[in-house]
């Protein structure tokens, strides 16, 4: 459940137990960087630019949420990037304006302003965890003289949508299939053929690092190319993540032997060690 469901279980339930937990799922910009005028970088750089990750979290999950990149991050993320390597990534810098002075910097000489906005539809799953936030991606998407129109996509059509990329900018929540794993995250998410590959984001090179690190067998070291390849996916704006979310789970407290997981919002359902006390 969200946050703002939490407290209504909380309210009319008052006996319930609750707990709010990483979900293994992050809220992303999506931008098809394959049609013009989005086949810029330097566009999709000021996109990532103004984004106030902070303000998704508080306004959307009243504080409860996680800033990171393309992993889960720390302490729950076993491969998420240090606070540190994330704040000298674009538009990680905690510096909100600072970050919007150079987005609006880059969209002037690409001959966007007040006076001369890009006008973009802004698809969303009619859901009102993806509706939510891309409301709030088209308010930011404004300081930056980028003039987002919502574009309300029933659940049915939505993968089919975006696997052929038939949009220009969209809000994707984006959850592991399995399990806190780069082999997972990385492949399904960012390699070149992948149907999950929503963006058309492609990079042979990095493709080669996600390789090395899947055989790597000391730990440390493959956490370090972890962060690289992150890094690399972020500085080129890959798909950039806004935030990853939490999700409560509650239960009446006759139930017994729940574990919540922290890694997937699919993984811990099979109930094996479950039973009622009644």
């Amino acid at each position: 459940m969200t946050v703002p469901l939490l407290k209504d279980i909380e309210s009319q339930a008052p006996q319930a137990i609750c707990e709010l937990r990483p979900r293994g799922v992050s809220s992303t910009l999506i931008v098809n960087r394959n049609a013009a005028p989005f086949d810029n970088p330097d566009l999709r750089r000021a996109m990532a630019l103004t984004l106030d990750r902070r303000s998704f979290i508080d306004v959307l999950s009243g504080g409860q949420g996680d800033i990171g990149g393309a992993m889960l991050p720390p302490p729950e993320g076993l491969w998420g990037m240090p606070p540190e390597r994330l704040r000298a990534l674009p538009g990680y810098d905690p510096d909100v304006q600072k970050n919007r002075g150079e987005a609006r910097e880059i969209m002037q000489r690409l001959g966007y302003g007040p006076d001369n906005p890009l006008a973009v539809k802004v698809a969303a799953r009619n859901i009102p965890l993806y509706r939510d936030p891309a409301v709030m991606l088209i308010d930011q998407l404004k300081e930056i003289s980028i003039a987002g129109e919502l574009d309300i996509v029933e659940t049915a059509n939505w993968n089919p949508k975006v696997t052929r990329r038939d949009y220009m900018v969209g809000l994707e929540n984006t959850g592991s299939a399995v399990v806190d794993d780069p082999d997972q995250q990385l492949y399904e998410s960012y390699a070149c053929e992948s149907d999950r590959n929503f963006t058309g984001y492609c990079n042979r090179r990095l493709e080669d690092l996600f390789h090395q690190q899947s055989r790597e067998t000391d730990l440390q070291r493959r956490r370090e190319l972890v962060w690289d390849i992150d890094r690399t996916l972020q500085e080129e704006g890959a798909r950039p993540v806004i935030f990853h979310t939490r999700g409560a789970t509650c239960w009446h407290p006759q139930v017994k032997g729940l574990t919540t997981m922290v890694n997937s919002i699919y993984n811990g359902w099979r109930m094996e060690d479950i039973w009622l006390d009644k």
